[in-house]
């Protein structure tokens, strides 16, 4: 099998090899579509931890702790399944460049779904003391490994399903799973804060988590019905493949492994830091309602989901380098304006700011499945995309942590945070700027 033809045009285009897999349009419709089922439903176990973080776990499971340490504690505790993201992406990408994209896909969508719904009967330290916060950790944890293997897989499956010259929109599919994951989490979130206080912290709480167990059975259905990736059924023929791939990726494919964390750092951090972060700062710092700042980034879900349609229509004509390349640069000039318009309190100026923000953050998120992809070849892939995008993710995960501490030694003032937002973009924009000549792209012929 040919895998290695290395594109020089603007877009993932390449020839078509004579004995490339063949895949019917149809398979790789059902496959991308399989992909962003199970990725959305992911998402939703994942994000509500984020918005819980902000809005329950500082006051139900830290209450020893003075108002900002509780808040940096249940942010921490966020940032912790960042952290354990990259062992599993380990983990997951042995199994995934060894045994299959398909049994790893199965594997993450349990562990990650059994954990959320676990949250959901967890007492709070009034109950159990530091019992609470400890077993709240652990099934974080259990999160991040299931999650460090989940993103990659599903990006890599639908890629090499995807015809030539069709790369962005495929890739694009698992990445719409994000804002739909938010809208399920913050719409979930919305409804159960329209309860009283008392009956919110005692159970209301509670049931966005407990969802998580019937959406657990959709997701295994919609797994266990999508086919394995043709190129990988070539590679097994071929016996092709590394023995320890995230050890090669270490040694063989390091450069593309920093290219394509760096190209992974706005889509990831500045995502949390104007959802998680910003959901606390509104509320907390500004003195405005939770629910406006939970229904700004509901607004903001549904305006991401036409912008990663659109960069990824976009990335198939210029590439996903050049842009992420101009989504880095836009996101750092946009930084300081987004938190001046939250600050106006203005309701109306808030939702719009929140929007526009993400909006801009999601171009080179967008195309972050089709660019990672192509930086590793077939043998390497579900490790490579995996490692890159978990690492970058345990980078940026405790950055509403550092945010909020940022604000709390600034007296309040977000510039600190704005500049960490743009320092951020600058480096997604120098990756999308190195990618370029990185890339590698293997092809299906469509039948």
């Amino acid at each position: 099998m040919k895998e290695t033809d290395r594109s020089t045009a603007g877009g993932d285009a390449a020839p078509r090899s004579a004995d490339a897999p063949v895949v019917t349009g149809k398979e790789a419709g059902r496959v991308a579509f399989a992909a962003f089922v199970g990725t959305a439903l992911e998402w939703y176990d994942y994000f509500l931890f984020g918005t819980a973080a902000a809005l329950v776990f500082n006051r139900l499971f830290f209450t020893s702790l003075d108002s900002t340490a509780a808040t940096l504690a249940a942010f921490a505790t966020f940032g912790v399944g960042f952290a354990a993201r990259p062992i599993g992406a380990v983990a997951f990408g042995w199994l995934g460049d060894r045994m299959g994209r398909r049994p790893a896909l199965l594997i993450t969508v349990v562990a990650i779904g059994a954990a959320t719904g676990l949250i959901g009967f967890l007492p709070g330290y009034a109950s159990i003391g530091l019992a609470a916060p400890a077993l709240l950790v652990l099934l974080r944890l259990l999160q991040g490994v299931a999650v460090g293997g989940e993103w990659g897989g599903a990006v890599t499956l639908a890629v090499e399903h995807a015809p030539p010259g069709k790369r962005g929109r495929y890739a694009a599919l698992p990445q719409i799973g994000s804002p739909v994951g938010t809208l399920m989490s913050s719409g979930a979130f919305a409804l159960v804060l329209l309860l009283p206080d008392d009956s919110f912290d005692a159970w209301g709480w509670r049931l966005p988590f407990l969802a998580a167990f019937p959406m657990l059975g959709i997701a295994v259905y919609v797994r266990r019905r999508i086919e394995e990736s043709p190129l990988f059924d070539a590679m097994l023929e071929d016996d092709d493949r590394a023995k320890v791939p995230a050890l090669e990726v270490f040694r063989r494919a390091w450069r593309p492994l920093l290219v394509a964390m760096a190209s992974a750092l706005l889509g990831i951090g500045g995502f949390y830091l104007l959802t998680t972060f910003m959901i606390s700062y509104g509320a907390d710092t500004l003195g405005l309602s939770r629910s406006l700042m939970v229904d700004a980034t509901l607004v903001a879900a549904a305006v991401e989901i036409l912008v990663i349609l659109a960069m990824g229509r976009l990335a198939e004509r210029l590439g996903p380098d050049r842009v992420t390349l101009w989504g880095g640069v836009v996101g750092a000039l946009v930084a300081f304006p987004l938190f001046w318009l939250v600050e106006t309190e203005n309701p109306v100026v808030v939702v719009l700011a929140v929007t526009a923000g993400i909006g801009v953050v999601s171009i080179a998120y967008a195309v972050t499945g089709a660019l990672l992809t192509e930086l590793f070849p077939a043998r390497l892939r579900y490790s490579g995309v995996a490692l890159a995008y978990n690492l970058a993710g345990a980078l940026t995960g405790f950055l509403p942590a550092i945010a909020t501490a940022l604000l709390d030694a600034g007296d309040g003032s977000s510039w600190p945070v704005a500049l960490l937002l743009a320092g951020i973009s600058l480096i997604t924009a120098f990756g999308g700027l190195a990618a370029r000549r990185m890339r590698v792209t293997d092809n299906v012929v469509s039948a």
